[in-house]
C-alpha cells in the first residue's frame, strides 16, 4: 500500500490541538487547549493547503469534542457543536461565527458529542452521564456508566455507543443498555465506525479493537507503546490511530503498515473523504498526510519537518540512563583526562560513545557505543552512569509509584560510603543505610564482605555491617514526601470589618425605612442594637468557649436573609459568614435547616439567579467556605455540593480577584470533604473545576495554588487519579513546575510525582 507523506501544516492554535471534525466538503474544524475552535477551508488556489477561515471564541477552558451539522435553512454554512472542560456544550452558527445555543447541565468535562438524524445533540461527560439536547434543553439524562464516560458514537443508522474509564463499551437504545462490550484492560478513549463491520475502539491499554455490533470482538491491533487517544476508519478499510507515543499508525487488515512520528502526542486522527489523514498534535499544529504525490508538501517544508523530528527525538533519547542531548560533543575529547582509565561518554550523531583516558599515550581510547541495559533489579556489570563507568549500576525500586533510582557501585568501593552518598543524593532517610548496604552486597555477589571492625556508624554509633538475612532486590523506603499535599483540615475566612458591615446594614435599613413600600422590611432600633451586640460577641473569638448566641439572634438573621432585596443582601451574608464560625451560630443554623427553614439553600439560589450581583457572590462564596469549619454542617454541604459548584461556576464571569480566591478555597475544602466521604462523583466534579482554574493563565497565584493543592490531594488520597490522568493533568503539572511562583512550582512538582 502507498505510504503517507506530509501534505500540509495548519498553524494557528496556541496550545495542544485536542479535537478534529471533518465538516463535509466545507472544511475542517479543530479544537484546542487554547480555548478556541478554529475552522479551516481549502486554499482557493492550492487545493491541498488550508487557510484559517474563522476562530470561534466562547469556551472558558480547553475545548475537546466537536460535531458537524450540515448546511440547512437555519445554518446556511453549516453549524458546529463543541464541548469543553468548562462543562458547556455550545452550538455555533458558522456563517455568523457566533454561539446560538449554550447547553448547561453537565457537572464535569464534556468528552464526546454526536448529532442524531433528527438534529438532537448527544453529549457524554466525565460526570458519568449522557445527555440528549433538543433546542438547547436536555430532554434526556441518564447515568451511562458508574465512572467517567470518555466518548460517544452514533452510527448513521441510529445505534448509540459509549466508551468509559470502566474499560467497557455500552450499546444503547434510548436509555436502555442493550449490550456491554468487554475486552479492553483500561479506559476506552475513542469510538469510530468501521464501515461494513461494526465499530472501532481505542484504549489506554495501548490496543485498537474491531467489534461486531453484537459485541463480538473481531480483531485486535497491537503496536502502540502508550495510551491510544484516537481512531478512525476510511471507507477503503484503512484505519488510523493516534497515541501518546507520538505516532499515527496506519493499519490495513489488522497489520500496521506505516507509523508516522510526530513532535508530540497525538490527540486526534481523522480521515478526509479523499483518504488523506488529519492529525492533531500537542505541539499546536494540525497536519494533513496524503498518498497522492500531487498533494505532497514542498521539499523545503518536508526537510524542515524531518529536522524537527530529528531534533525532538535527540532531545528525548537516552543511552545508558543518560539523556543524549545532555552529553558533550566530540570536542570534549580535546580536554585531557584526570587519571588513567577515566571514562568519558560523548555524543556522536544519534549515539553515545564511551572513551577511556590513556595516561601513557595521553589520548582517549575508544571503548565503544553505549546502549541501555536491561531493566532488571540488578543491572548487568560494566555500565555507565553520569558519564562514568561502574562495575554495577543497580536499578532500585523504592516503591509507592516512585521511578527507578540508579545506584552506581564498584567492587572496590566501600559499600557504606556508597550508601551514604546515594541516600543523601536521593534525599532518602539515612536510617535506610543498612538496608542499602545489604542490597549492594547481595546484588554484587559480595556476601563474604568483611567490614573494618574498628568502624563506627557516625549516625548510630553501631558497628558496621552485620550479615543477616539475604537482601531483597527492592529497598524498602518511606512513601514519597510531598511539600504541599495532601491538604488536611479546612480553610476559612475569619477576618471581618464589623464596623463596616454594621454601617452598611444601617444604611440599607435607613433606605428601607424611607420607602413606604419596603418600610415593613426594615429593622427596629432594638433589632439594630441587637445586631451590634451579636457583632461584639463574634469579634471576641477568644471567648467563644463561654459566649452564647440565642435563638432570637438566628431569627433576626433569617428575617433579613428572607426579606431584604437582593441588592442589599451582601452585608447580611457577610454577617452570616462570621455567625457560623461561632459554635452556637453553627448549631442554631443547623436547627433552622432541620426544622424545614433552609435559609442557606434559599439564599444561595437568590444569589446565583440572574441578574447576579458580584458583592453577593463574593460574600456567599466566603460564607459557604466557612461552613466547612463546623462538622455539623458537613452533611448539608455534601447534599448541596454538586449544585453549589455547578451554579457558582456559571457566575464566574462576574468574579472579582477576591471571588476567584474564595472559589478556589471553596473547591479545596470540598476536595478535603469528598476525600473523607469517599464520594467519587463529587471528587470528579471538583477535580474538573480545579483543573479549569489551574489552566487559566489569568488567575492570580493564590487562586491557582489552592486549585493545584485540591488536584494533588484528590489524586493522592481520593479516587480520581485515573480521571486526572485522562484529563492530561501531567501537562498542568509541568506548566506549574515552570512557574516563577515557588509555591506553584513546588505543588506542580508534587502533582508531577503522582503522574509517574
Amino acid at each position: 500500500m502507498a505510504q503517507y507523506h506530509l501534505s500540509a501544516q495548519l498553524r494557528g492554535h496556541e496550545d495542544d490541538v485536542r479535537g478534529i471534525c471533518i465538516c463535509g466538503d466545507a472544511g475542517i474544524a479543530t479544537s484546542s487547549r487554547d480555548r478556541t475552535v478554529r475552522f479551516w477551508t481549502q486554499h482557493p488556489e492550492k487545493k491541498h493547503e488550508y487557510v484559517l477561515s474563522k476562530t470561534l471564541v466562547g469556551h472558558s477552558s480547553f475545548v475537546g469534542p466537536l460535531a458537524w451539522i450540515p448546511p440547512s435553512d437555519r445554518f446556511p454554512e453549516g453549524g458546529l457543536v463543541s464541548g469543553g472542560m468548562d462543562t458547556l456544550v455550545l452550538l455555533w452558527d458558522l456563517h455568523k461565527g457566533e454561539v446560538v445555543e449554550t447547553m448547561k447541565g453537565h457537572t464535569s468535562q464534556v468528552t464526546g458529542l454526536a448529532v442524531d438524524n433528527n438534529g438532537d445533540i448527544i453529549s457524554s461527560s466525565m460526570d458519568c452521564t449522557v445527555r440528549r439536547w433538543r433546542n438547547g434543553s436536555a430532554v434526556e439524562v441518564w447515568e451511562a456508566h458508574k465512572v467517567a464516560v470518555q466518548t460517544v458514537l452514533m452510527l448513521p443508522s441510529g445505534e448509540l455507543f459509549t466508551g468509559s474509564s470502566d474499560s467497557t463499551i455500552k450499546f444503547w437504545k434510548g436509555r436502555t443498555c442493550l449490550h456491554t462490550f468487554t475486552g479492553h484492560a483500561d479506559t476506552v478513549r475513542c469510538l469510530a465506525q468501521m464501515p461494513g463491520l461494526g465499530i472501532l475502539s481505542a484504549s489506554h491499554d495501548g490496543t485498537i479493537k474491531v467489534w461486531a455490533l453484537t459485541g463480538q470482538p473481531l480483531l485486535e491491533m497491537i503496536g502502540h507503546t502508550s495510551l491510544v487517544y484516537s481512531v478512525d476508519a476510511h471507507s477503503s478499510g484503512v484505519i488510523v490511530s493516534g497515541s501518546e507515543d507520538r505516532s499515527a499508525k496506519i493499519w490495513k487488515d489488522g497489520i500496521c503498515v506505516q507509523s508516522i512520528e510526530h513532535p508530540g502526542c497525538i490527540w486526534g486522527a481523522k480521515f478526509l473523504e479523499n483518504g488523506d489523514i488529519v492529525t492533531a498534535c500537542s505541539d499546536g499544529i494540525v497536519r494533513i498526510w496524503t498518498t497522492d504525490n500531487n498533494r505532497f508538501c514542498s521539499d523545503e517544508e518536508l526537510a524542515a519537518f524531518t529536522d524537527l523530528i530529528s531534533q525532538y527525538t535527540l532531545s528525548r533519547k537516552t543511552v545508558g540512563g543518560l539523556k543524549l542531548s545532555d552529553l558533550p560533543g566530540i570536542e570534549a575529547l580535546q580536554v585531557p583526562g584526570n587519571s588513567d582509565g577515566q571514562t568519558l561518554i560523548v555524543r556522536e550523531g544519534d549515539n553515545g560513545v564511551a572513551y577511556s583516558w590513556n595516561s601513557k599515550e595521553l589520548k582517549w581510547d575508544k571503548i565503544g557505543e553505549v546502549v541501555d541495559g536491561p531493566g532488571d533489579a540488578a543491572a548487568a556489570p560494566g555500565q555507565f552512569h553520569d558519564g562514568v563507568r561502574y562495575d554495577f549500576v543497580f536499578n532500585v525500586d523504592i516503591g509507592d509509584g516512585e521511578p527507578m533510582r540508579k545506584l552506581p557501585y564498584n567492587r572496590s568501593d566501600d559499600p557504606y560510603a556508597v550508601a551514604d552518598k546515594w541516600l543523601l543524593k536521593e534525599n532518602l532517610p539515612l536510617t535506610y543505610r543498612q538496608q542499602v548496604v545489604e542490597f549492594i552486597l547481595q546484588n554484587s555477589g559480595q556476601n563474604n564482605f568483611v567490614p573494618d571492625p574498628s568502624f563506627r556508624d557516625p549516625y548510630t554509633g553501631a558497628n558496621a555491617y552485620v550479615p543477616g538475612q539475604s537482601a531483597s532486590s527492592t529497598v524498602s523506603a518511606p512513601k514519597p514526601t510531598f511539600k504541599h499535599i495532601p491538604k488536611n483540615g479546612m480553610l476559612t475566612f475569619e477576618t471581618a470589618q464589623f464596623e463596616g458591615i454594621l454601617k452598611k446594614l444601617s444604611e440599607f435599613n435607613a433606605t428601607l425605612s424611607s420607602n413606604l413600600e419596603q418600610k415593613e422590611l426594615s429593622l427596629s432600633e432594638i433589632e439594630l442594637s441587637r445586631l451590634a451586640a451579636i457583632a461584639k460577641v463574634l469579634k471576641e473569638t477568644s471567648f467563644y468557649h463561654t459566649s452564647k448566641l440565642a435563638d432570637a439572634d438566628m431569627t433576626l438573621l433569617l428575617k433579613m436573609l428572607k426579606s431584604w432585596p437582593t441588592q442589599m443582601m451582601f452585608p447580611v451574608i457577610d454577617f452570616l459568614r462570621m455567625f457560623v464560625l461561632h459554635p452556637d451560630g453553627a448549631t442554631l443554623l443547623l436547627k433552622a435547616i432541620e426544622s424545614g427553614n433552609d435559609v442557606l439553600a434559599e439564599t444561595f439560589h437568590k444569589v446565583v439567579t440572574p441578574p447576579v450581583q458580584p458583592p453577593n457572590v463574593l460574600t456567599t462564596l466566603k460564607a459557604v467556605t466557612n461552613l466547612f469549619d463546623k462538622p455539623c454542617l458537613h452533611q448539608w454541604l455534601r447534599i448541596h455540593g454538586m449544585e453549589i459548584i455547578d451554579s457558582v461556576s456559571s457566575c464566574k464571569t462576574t468574579f472579582s480577584k477576591n471571588a476567584h480566591l474564595a472559589y478556589s478555597t471553596l473547591l479545596l475544602n470540598y476536595a478535603v470533604l469528598s476525600i473523607e466521604s469517599r464520594d467519587e462523583q463529587s471528587q470528579a466534579q471538583i477535580l474538573s473545576a480545579a483543573l479549569e482554574i489551574a489552566e487559566d493563565d489569568t488567575q492570580d497565584a493564590d487562586s491557582k495554588y489552592r486549585a493545584l493543592v485540591a488536584i494533588g490531594s484528590l489524586m493522592l488520597n481520593g479516587l480520581v487519579k485515573s480521571i486526572a490522568l485522562d484529563l492530561d493533568v501531567k501537562s498542568v503539572a509541568n506548566t506549574a513546575r515552570a512557574s516563577k511562583d515557588s509555591k506553584i512550582a513546588e505543588v506542580g512538582a508534587d502533582i508531577e510525582l503522582l503522574t509517574r
